[in-house]
């Protein structure tokens, strides 16, 4: 299930401590993972796209230059958020594989999906920026990212799939870039 507008996800779900909303985005990117999953089923869509996922980290680089942020721990991040989503698309098409009585009955359009994640792009770079004298301080960081990362687990009641893909989503977060 995703929404069209990133931050109505977000809002509903607001997880504790100041890099909530941080993490608060990464879950939304994981739940739109769902429909990349959903779209890819079926169809023998491989599950990785290393064309894309290169445009993706050159253009989070360059955008994440544009707001003074560090290229290079911006490209780290959505590293983590491409892996992440990996973990969630092959946890899904595998459940899917042997649950075929689960499986979707519908295929989103993949190009939509991507205009969706383009937009959480620029949100996670925003909150990047706006987080990162938390992030860069590794006291403050080892408490603020366990208490955002545990109350978006709960409060969106993730399963464990979703739990370990933000686990995978989350490595990066406490940086000192």
């Amino acid at each position: 299930m995703t929404s069209d507008s990133p931050s109505a996800a977000v809002t509903a779900n607001a997880s504790f401590g100041r890099l909530g909303g941080l993490i608060d985005l990464a879950v939304e990117r994981l739940r739109v993972s769902n429909d990349v999953a959903a779209s890819k089923f079926g169809t023998g869509s491989a599950v990785d796209d290393p064309v894309r996922e290169q445009q993706v980290l050159d253009r989070v680089r360059s955008q994440a230059a544009a707001i003074g942020l560090d290229p290079n721990t911006a490209a780290a991040f959505f590293q983590d958020q491409i892996t992440a989503s990996k973990v969630v698309q092959n946890g899904l098409l595998a459940h899917w594989k042997a649950h075929p009585d689960q499986a979707p009955d519908t295929r989103p359009d993949l190009a939509r999906i991507r205009v969706q994640l383009d937009q959480l792009t620029g949100s996670l770079l925003e909150q990047l920026r706006a987080t990162v004298d938390v992030r860069t301080t590794p006291a403050w960081c080892a408490i603020e990212l366990p208490l955002a990362a545990g109350s978006a687990a709960l409060l969106d009641g993730l399963d464990i799939l979703h739990q370990q893909a933000l686990g995978t989503a989350v490595r990066s977060v406490c940086s000192t870039g």
